[in-house]
């Protein structure tokens, strides 16, 4: 299913980590619910069993036909349906890893929040025992109204994780915070509820995409990355339960979720900067911008003319800071380092003496290097092929794979170092 298809994409579209892991939506009846369907073809696009539940409010918008044709297996409706089996309601509890329920109406978040029985997806909340992901959508009088809120603040007491409601106009005509969120916040939701907490108590810095240096009041100097590699590293570490602060590049689109602070910036130096800053507050670093060496002489804020040089002319670069040398010297003990390097390099082989030299010089405890110059691994490619050397000198060639596999497994060998 390509991305323009089911409307929406993020950095772990592509991941294999997640095939046969089962969850289980629950859908209910909220003019949003048509938009499950989306849900639902991306999680099965990863591999993921999904079974699903229609409310009957949401069965007068959306037909379980539409779910079954889409993968969901089994689609459940009422309690007592003909040819039902009778325990239908304990199932998603034996099988599923997790439950989501998207869209959840002001009425089902009182049910869920009071432990009522008396419909399918009540029953099935109520027996299950694992990871709880509620994405509310309603008008937003009804969101604001104190018995939502109580029936939202006692479900997050009870470990529920709540997908906040997104402000805007709803179908009703009002305005205002009661739009079911953006549905990358909660496909990634269910990811993290899926995946282990092994970052969890970690505080994770990772600069990511390209730098501009201007050089007249128009014109700049840089590079085609897009921040992919960058930001699919800040979402695993986020699923894995670490807090993630962005550092990006310009022109960085990439949709991370609500949980990672993200921090904008232009230049080189606005990079160094903002990463210094942060730097002592954090356990890891994962340098992953491709930061221009090099930024050209201003010429100030006036736009360069071509009339001015009518034969070609010449710029002065001067050097900027290394902003991954610079922070490895500062750094503190237990802060971990992950660089990047992106190379020319004729094959695969001939990147292992330029990455061990580099983790060497930068003092990093582990780096991947990949080939710019390859189409499987370049910039904006959604795959990489990789080449990691550690600081013990371990070094591994990886096979080319996802941006999202390449990332979940850097920051498992981050972990075991």
């Amino acid at each position: 299913m390509s991305d323009q298809k089911r409307g929406f994409k993020t950095p772990f579209d592509h991941s294999t980590r997640f095939a046969q892991k089962r969850l289980h939506l629950g859908v209910c009846g909220s003019v949003a619910c048509y938009r499950a369907a989306d849900l639902l073809r991306a999680w099965r696009g990863m591999g993921m069993h999904v079974s699903a539940t229609l409310t009957p409010g949401a069965r007068r918008f959306v037909t379980p036909m539409l779910f079954e044709s889409l993968g969901a297996a089994p689609v459940y409706e009422d309690m007592f349906s003909q040819g039902q089996e009778i325990f239908a309601h304990l199932e998603p509890g034996q099988h599923a890893h997790a439950m989501v329920v998207a869209p959840a109406s002001a009425d089902a978040l009182f049910r869920l929040a009071h432990g009522a029985a008396g419909d399918m997806l009540a029953a099935q909340a109520l027996a299950f025992d694992g990871p709880l992901v509620i994405a509310p959508a309603m008008n937003p009088r009804m969101w604001a109204h104190a018995a939502t809120r109580a029936n939202v603040a006692l479900l997050r007491e009870r470990g529920a994780h709540i997908v906040a409601p997104a402000c805007g106009g709803t179908a009703c005509g009002d305005e205002g915070e009661g739009r079911l969120a953006p549905l990358h916040d909660i496909f990634l939701a269910a990811l993290k509820a899926l995946s282990p907490q092994d970052m969890a108590g970690r505080r994770v810095m990772v600069t990511l995409g390209p730098t501009r240096e201007g050089w007249d009041g128009v014109r700049f100097w840089s590079n085609p990355s897009s921040g992919l590699m960058g930001a699919a590293l800040a979402v695993c570490a986020w699923l894995r339960g670490a807090e993630v602060t962005a550092v990006c590049g310009p022109g960085v689109r990439a949709r991370m979720p609500q949980g990672i602070a993200r921090r904008d910036v232009v230049s080189a130096r606005d990079m160094f900067a903002v990463a210094a800053a942060l730097w002592p507050q954090m356990d890891v670093g994962m340098f992953t911008a491709a930061v221009a060496d090099f930024s050209p002489r201003p010429l100030g804020g006036r736009k360069f003319k071509k009339a001015e040089a009518p034969q070609g002319f010449s710029l002065d670069f001067l050097p900027n800071p290394d902003i991954l040398q610079n922070l490895a010297e500062q750094r503190a003990p237990g802060q971990k380092i992950l660089a990047f390097a992106a190379e020319t390099a004729p094959d695969m082989n001939a990147l292992l003496p330029l990455a061990h030299a580099k983790i060497t010089r930068k003092k990093a405890d582990l780096l991947a290097a990949n080939r710019v110059n390859s189409a499987d691994s370049g910039f904006a490619s959604p795959t990489n092929s990789m080449v990691v050397v550690d600081a013990n000198g371990c070094e591994e060639i990886w096979p080319t794979q996802s941006k999202a596999d390449v990332a979940w497994e850097l920051c498992s060998w981050l972990l075991r170092m």
